[in-house]
Parts: structure tokens; C-alpha cells; sequence
């Protein structure tokens, strides 16, 4: 399962730099299955939209939350604009869950921030995402 972490400025275009991010990690829609973010950004029409075009499930995770996470790109802007240091890479670690790393660091364009992360289920685990 692979989580997409998304930071954007309020009006941006996503899916132009959403789906040239996923072209520059060798993926496509189809292998994303949930698209993370701030909660108040989650809850935007066109983050809702963007992820029900490809069947997206959607996260939204509190400042708080993503500022917990360790992430080893952290960002002086994201901290002062939303309180949190990071807000794609957190997201796509937290969605993916336990055991997940990053498949893709932040990469930014136009506005718009993604990371990707990917859920490592531990061996002879047979639960999967919740």
C-alpha cells in the first residue's frame, strides 16, 4: 500500500503536480490508495475531489499529530504557516502506518508538496491497513 502526503497552498492546482510526482517515482494512480494531509487541507472540495477521481481514501491527520512524526526532510516554512514542521511527509507516514518509510522524499512544484510512503507489514502479520 502506498500512502501520498500532500502540503498545499490554499487555491493551487493538485493534480498536474500530484501526477507528475507519481510519474517521477515509476507509479501511477492506481497504486496509491489513500491521500494524506493537514485535516483542515483534507477536508477541502478539491483534495476531496482529486482523490475520489482516482479512489482514493482520504486522511487528515492535526498539526499536532504530524509534528510528532520524525521526518528527515522538516521545513522552517511548513512550521511557521501551519505549526508543523512537516506536512506531505508526516502525512504519508502516518497513513501508511506502523513500519512505513518513505519511497519518495517531499518534492515541491507549484505550490503544491508530495511525498509518497509505503506500509511495511511485518513478517507473519496478516492484518492489513486500518
Amino acid at each position: 500500500m502506498i500512502a501520498l502526503g500532500l502540503g498545499a497552498r490554499s487555491g493551487v492546482d493538485l493534480p498536474g503536480p500530484v501526477l507528475a510526482a507519481l510519474a517521477s517515482a515509476g507509479l501511477v494512480p492506481a497504486d496509491v490508495s489513500v491521500l494524506a494531509s493537514l485535516d483542515r487541507r483534507a477536508g477541502e472540495p478539491r483534495v476531496r475531489e482529486l482523490a475520489a477521481a482516482y479512489g482514493w481514501r482520504v486522511a487528515g491527520f492535526r498539526a499536532a499529530e504530524l509534528a510528532a512524526c520524525p521526518v528527515p526532510h522538516p521545513g522552517r516554512a511548513a512550521a511557521a504557516a501551519v505549526g508543523t514542521p512537516s506536512v506531505a511527509e508526516a502525512a504519508a507516514l502516518l497513513a501508511a502506518g506502523p513500519g512505513a518509510r518513505l519511497i519518495m522524499p517531499k518534492r515541491a512544484h507549484g505550490g503544491v508538496t508530495v511525498a509518497l510512503a509505503l506500509f511495511i507489514q511485518p513478517a507473519g502479520s496478516h492484518q492489513g491497513f486500518c
